[in-house]
């Protein structure tokens, strides 16, 4: 198990448990903690969400399909790659079945899954299948992201366990092993390199920068990487693996000590990642994450 600490002033303030799993050609090469975990992939699955759409339509750029990946932080750049989609869907905000976030404007294109959602739309557009209730299980959207889970995990369709994400659609559960052979899996997969061309473009458009799923893909040269709600993140890198990180506590804060300890333990060294400064509102450092 990872253990990383936030530290101030010398002083440990809180630890967060990590298990994390590496898996190449179907091979555990690397684990700390408990591979068997399971959990839901949330937002991780984002990239996996992908594939139906890429395999529906080719006139995706990179920014559109980046975003369709992405948990925004609804910066202008973000907001307008999903208003592309959405018109590439030939969709509006309204069609968009989502609820308001808090914290952000009401309108439902500023919260964070708005472009994965206006992908739907676009897969939608492109069958010729109805928008409406494109979130629910029974819809042929969900039924076609449940298909691409297992066929990049290598599981049967009905041995999944699913959910209802925080945005109102499908989420699925593996275990960390599985879903990390799904990561490593994903290039291989019909129009899995196409997403991971965009992914790797438009880092800025998938996620945040301080985000350890943006850190990673800035610092290591062929890496994709994707967070998701309740501490996960999944990866892969230029050679084929595919790695998982859970914090037990659900959290992300410890993300990014924890890859850089975990990678760095298969040669991929990553100093940025190492220990994350903790910044109080002045901009002052008071503290740090870190790796005990």
């Amino acid at each position: 198990m990872i253990v990383v600490e936030v530290r101030r002033n010398g002083v440990v303030e809180a630890r967060h448990r990590v298990h994390a799993v590496a898996v190449r050609e179907g091979e555990v090469v690397a684990s700390s903690g408990d591979p068997a975990h399971v959990c839901f992939m949330r937002s991780s699955s984002k990239p996996l969400q992908a594939l139906p759409l890429v395999r529906a339509r080719d006139d995706l750029p990179d920014d559109e399909l980046a975003v369709a990946c992405a948990s925004h932080r609804d910066m202008p750049e973000q907001v307008a790659a999903v208003r592309a989609l959405l018109a590439r869907a030939e969709a509006t905000e309204d069609d968009l079945e989502l609820g308001r976030q808090e914290g952000r404007p009401p309108e439902l294109i500023h919260n964070n899954c708005s472009g994965n959602h206006a992908g739907m739309l676009a897969l939608c557009q492109a069958r010729g299948w109805s928008t409406q209730g494109y979130r629910l299980p029974e819809h042929p959207v969900q039924q076609a992201c449940l298909e691409v889970h297992a066929e990049a995990a290598e599981v049967e369709p009905g041995a999944i366990a699913t959910g209802t994400d925080g945005c109102g659609i499908v989420t699925f559960a593996l275990t960390l092993e599985r879903m990390a052979h799904a990561f490593s899996r994903l290039e291989s997969l019909p129009g899995g390199s196409t997403v991971a061309t965009a992914m790797r473009a438009r880092p800025d458009l998938v996620g945040g920068p301080d985000g350890a799923d943006f850190l990673l893909m800035r610092a290591a040269a062929g890496w994709l990487a994707k967070g998701g709600a309740e501490g996960l993140l999944c990866a892969a890198g230029p050679d084929g693996m595919g790695v998982a990180l859970k914090s037990e506590d659900g959290t992300s804060r410890g993300h990014a000590p924890a890859l850089a300890v975990f990678l760095g333990g298969l040669g991929i060294e990553l100093p940025d990642l190492a220990v994350r400064p903790i910044l109080n509102t002045r901009g002052e450092r008071v503290g740090e994450v870190v790796t005990a």
